[in-house]
């Protein structure tokens, strides 16, 4: 992906947001480029869908300064959100309308001139998969095609950044898998930053991620290198005649064993000692009948964990600045 400047369609740069005494951001710096998914990605309740507000205009930060397009969001927010789609968490939507007329509603709210408009829809409703249902009442929709009908006002008047918090939560798996498809597609033309807590959404989706915890950004990264952020040390093996589980644990080098199955067992050790070859010589002087030894991959729920876990991280500051 290209460095140059121009690529950046968004830039967030050192947010602050309070309600009262409360810190609720602190200091959260960002970028997304042309033709990324970037995942926001943080348990509930970490400040994910404060800093969507904030980037959409719909919440003034304390401090911070905010760039869409390199046009600024404070000092010129109707420019500036004439390049922004926004889905919130509860897509806006009215319900006794039909698709097609909500979508025209949109189209004339973005400013879209009149002659304008039907092809304007029909792109939108094809790019979202609405083609069958325009004629239908938003209301009587499942859930799936509602949140697509809200992706589609978001998109209606072609942005370069599409800002979608919490898009598939509470569709069904069949309906989380369309709408994760589509957002890929959208990613492929525009710049698109989602908010989720769901790490499938991150593997599936995503080209970076962001992790937020307490209203602050701890890791940033490629999703595909938090996969390798850290890798664990150990490996399951299968023994068909095991030994008494305290004889296996006191094999040096080994840190930790975990039963799976009576011959199966997941076995932890320190990086810089492997008991690996001691365990296959002693299987073999022993008759333990080794079957099957495999290193272990750490998944992204296993980095997600260690990078959010007390140890690595420090609570915000409640600075008065």
């Amino acid at each position: 992906m290209s460095n140059n400047i121009s690529d950046i369609t968004l830039s967030a740069r050192n947010l602050k947001r309070r309600f009262g005494d409360h810190l609720v951001i602190n200091d959260v710096s960002l970028e997304l480029r042309r033709g990324e998914v970037l995942g926001l990605l943080g348990h509930n309740g970490a400040g994910k869908t404060t800093t969507m507000q904030m980037l959409t205009g719909c919440l003034s930060p304390n401090s911070g300064n905010i760039e869409i397009c390199g046009i600024s969001l404070l000092r010129q927010p109707e420019l500036a959100k004439a390049n922004l789609g926004y889905l919130p968490e509860t897509p806006p939507l009215y319900r006794e309308l039909s698709v097609n007329e909500f979508l025209n509603f949109t189209a004339r709210l973005r400013g879209i001139r009149p002659p304008e408009i039907a092809d304007v829809l029909a792109k939108a409703k094809r790019n979202c998969g609405l083609e069958a249902v325009g004629k239908k009442i938003i209301g009587t929709l499942s859930k799936g095609y509602q949140q697509r009908v809200g992706i589609a006002q978001a998109i209606i008047h072609d942005p370069a950044v599409i800002v979608l918090d919490e898009p598939t939560v509470g569709l069904d798996p069949a309906q989380i898998r369309e709408v994760r498809t589509l957002i890929r597609e959208l990613g492929d033309v525009h710049s698109v930053i989602l908010s989720t807590h769901l790490l499938s959404e991150v593997e599936s989706v995503c080209d970076r991620v962001e992790i937020m915890q307490q209203g602050r950004l701890i890791y940033s990264d490629t999703s595909e290198h938090m996969r390798q952020h850290e890798n664990v040390s150990g490996f399951i093996v299968v023994l068909r005649n095991p030994p008494p589980l305290d004889l296996l644990e006191g094999i040096a080098g080994i840190s930790h064993i975990e039963p799976l199955s009576a011959s199966k067992f997941r076995v932890l050790h320190k990086p810089q000692d492997n008991p690996k070859s001691t365990l296959l010589s002693l299987a073999e002087q022993h008759g333990w009948q080794l079957e099957q030894l495999t290193p272990l991959q750490a998944t992204l729920e296993d980095v997600y964990v260690r990078i959010t876990s007390p140890e690595t991280t420090t609570p915000p500051e409640e600075s008065t600045q």
